[in-house]
């Protein structure tokens, strides 16, 4: 789905909603305190967020990989496979499967490091751990309550923080900022915090990084570009192209995880020549675009930078100390 507008502002629609809002929260806050939890035999590392969409997680959980890796890990990732019709427990490859039968977030996080599928987490890091893997970073599991988790990181947009602050329908929450925060480790603040997202954490340890166009930008430098995207917030992409020097020509907005067409990409590959430009989109559309389609894009890829790692490395730290 896209966001509602008024998913970004106090207005007569949020203010409508909010008693469903208050009602969804409730649910969620029962059924975390009535979950009994499975404990693997290694640690967990959960990424989630507390807003419905894209505020960054696939990009800092594969940064975490990178960072474990260098400390001496065997991280595996572990994902819900949000999209796709596998059950699980699935090892992910990206030569056999496709976005349709694990989504396209397991098909990227796999390109990196080994990644399951499994509806039931649990049966997912059972598997990783008999397969070598000797720590697991949860992908979007924050508000999942089969596993206990030894650091729970909540990633957050700076530019859009947690919108109108109410729940689903109301806003974008997936259950109250504070029920949340409270079981929150951490939480990652990507790029500036135009939201102010800062001054509510109080106490809580903020890790400030931010998302880096790959190589291939230079590429995009001076260029016409019609673009698409689906994800959370096609917007930031968007606005990635034009920071990167593209002349942006047209935006065409889709659906989170949306499965786009054959018809869909044919007509935005013609339009791109039409005009004399790239057909671009991200790396996560990519993977949601038929295989013999796919030579006609122009990818951008992202990937995420902390400003202070020292301050994760301390986080990992403790992590290592219960193990």
């Amino acid at each position: 789905m896209r966001a509602p507008e008024f998913w970004h502002s106090d207005n007569w629609a949020s203010r409508l909603l909010e008693p469903l809002g208050s009602v969804y929260a409730w649910a969620v806050a029962r059924r975390l305190a009535e979950a009994k939890e499975y404990r693997p035999a290694v640690p967990v590392i959960c990424v989630g967020n507390i807003v419905t969409g894209g505020a960054g997680k696939t990009p800092v959980c594969l940064a975490l990989v990178e960072r474990l890796r260098a400390r001496g890990r065997h991280p595996h990732l572990l994902t819900r496979g949000y999209g796709g019709t596998e059950v699980g427990p699935r090892a992910v490859d990206s030569v056999r499967h496709d976005a349709t039968r694990v989504g396209d977030e397991a098909l990227l996080l796999a390109a990196h490091a080994p990644t399951w599928v499994a509806r039931w987490r649990p049966d997912g890091a059972v598997a990783a751990v008999e397969m070598g893997a000797d720590i697991l970073v949860m992908d979007d599991g924050f508000q999942n309550p089969t596993m206990v988790k030894d650091l729970s990181l909540v990633v957050v947009d700076g530019g859009y923080g947690f919108g109108n602050g109410r729940v689903m329908p109301a806003g974008p929450c997936r259950e109250s900022i504070r029920a949340g925060l409270a079981r929150a480790d951490a939480v990652v603040l990507i790029g500036d915090d135009r939201a102010g997202v800062a001054c509510g954490l109080g106490d809580l340890p903020v890790l400030r990084a931010r998302l880096v166009p790959g190589p291939e930008a230079e590429g995009f430098r001076g260029r016409k570009v019609v673009a698409f995207a689906g994800i959370g917030r096609p917007a930031k992409f968007f606005e990635t192209l034009e920071a990167v020097g593209a002349d942006l020509v047209d935006a065409h907005f889709f659906p989170d995880h949306h499965p786009y067409t054959r018809a869909e990409i044919a007509e935005l590959a013609e339009q791109a020549e039409r005009e004399g430009a790239l057909l671009a989109t991200t790396a996560k559309d990519a993977v949601r675009v038929p295989s013999d389609l796919k030579p006609a894009l122009s990818v951008l890829t992202v990937r995420l930078e902390w400003d202070t790692p020292e301050a994760l490395d301390q986080l990992l730290d403790r992590v290592d100390s219960r193990f």
